[in-house]
C-alpha cells in the first residue's frame, strides 16, 4: 500500500491499514483506544505516517498490502468478520491472512456478491450514502408483481425509516424482477417489496457499481485485479 510515508490523518491511516472502516476508526479514536508515540490521541485528524508508532488497543498498526475480494455468498452465511454463533462468517470463504472485513452487508438468507477488503477508505466510499454507488439485485417474489407495484418501486416507497429514492426496476420473468438502488438501509430491498404488498422469497445481489458477480460460483471468492479496484473508486467519485 502506497502513501503511508507521506503522512495522512489518523482515521484514514487506520482505515488504509485494514484496522476498520474510517467511520469505525473514528469511533475507536474517540473511545481512547488509539495511541500515537505512546500517547492517547482522540483527534481523528492528527497527521501520522509509518514512523508514528500507532497502536490500537495496545497492538502496533502497520500498513499491509491492499486486498479486495469478491465473494458469492451462500444463504446461511453471515456478513461479519467473525460469527460468535454456529453460522459461518463470510470471511471464512476467503483464503487470505489479511485483516479483511465485509463491505456492507447481505442478510444471512440472501445470496450473491459481497466484497471483503482491508481498505477501509474504499469500504467507506462504497457504502456511504453520500457516494450513491449502485447495487443491483435479482428478486424472486412471492407472486407476480403488477405494473402498479413496479411503478411504485421505481418512484420510491415509504418505509418506517423514511421514503426510499427512485429505483431502477426491470421485470425479468413472471415473479422475478431486477432492482437497482443507491442506498443501503437494513434489509431495504426486502422491505421495499413488502411495502408494495409483495414479498421477496429469494434475493441475490449481482452487481456493485461496475463490478458484476459474473460466473463466480456460490461459496467461491476471487481476488480483484487492480483495474477492477480502480473502477470501483471511479464508481464512488460523485
Amino acid at each position: 500500500m502506497l502513501g503511508f510515508n507521506l503522512g495522512m490523518r489518523l482515521a484514514k491511516y487506520l482505515a488504509h491499514a485494514g484496522v476498520a472502516s474510517r467511520r469505525t476508526a473514528e469511533d475507536l479514536i474517540a473511545a481512547g483506544k488509539v495511541r500515537v508515540g505512546g500517547e492517547v490521541i482522540t483527534d481523528p485528524a492528527r497527521d501520522v505516517d509509518e514512523g508514528s508508532e500507532v497502536e490500537v488497543n495496545g497492538r502496533p498498526v502497520a500498513p499491509e498490502p491492499r486486498e479486495v475480494w469478491a465473494v458469492n455468498k451462500p444463504a446461511g452465511v453471515v456478513s461479519t468478520a467473525r460469527e460468535p454463533g454456529r453460522r459461518r462468517a463470510v470471511t471464512e470463504l476467503v483464503d487470505s491472512t489479511r485483516r479483511l472485513y465485509p463491505v456492507g452487508r447481505l442478510d444471512a438468507d440472501s445470496t450473491g456478491l459481497i466484497l471483503l477488503t482491508n481498505d477501509g477508505e474504499l469500504a467507506n466510499r462504497l457504502t456511504h450514502p453520500r457516494y450513491g454507488v449502485a447495487k443491483t439485485y435479482v428478486i424472486q417474489l412471492e407472486r407476480p408483481p403488477s405494473e402498479a407495484e413496479l411503478d411504485q418501486l421505481r418512484r420510491g416507497v415509504r418505509l418506517e425509516d423514511g421514503p426510499t429514492a427512485a429505483a431502477g426496476v426491470e421485470h425479468l420473468g413472471e415473479r422475478e424482477i431486477e432492482i437497482t438502488i443507491r442506498e443501503g438501509r437494513k434489509r431495504q430491498v426486502r422491505r421495499m417489496a413488502e411495502a408494495v404488498g409483495n414479498k421477496a422469497e429469494a434475493l441475490t445481489r449481482i452487481r456493485i457499481g461496475s463490478l458484476e458477480l459474473g460466473d463466480l460460483r456460490r461459496g467461491e471468492a476471487r481476488l480483484l485485479e487492480e483495474g477492477e479496484i480502480d473502477a470501483l473508486w471511479k464508481d464512488s467519485a460523485r
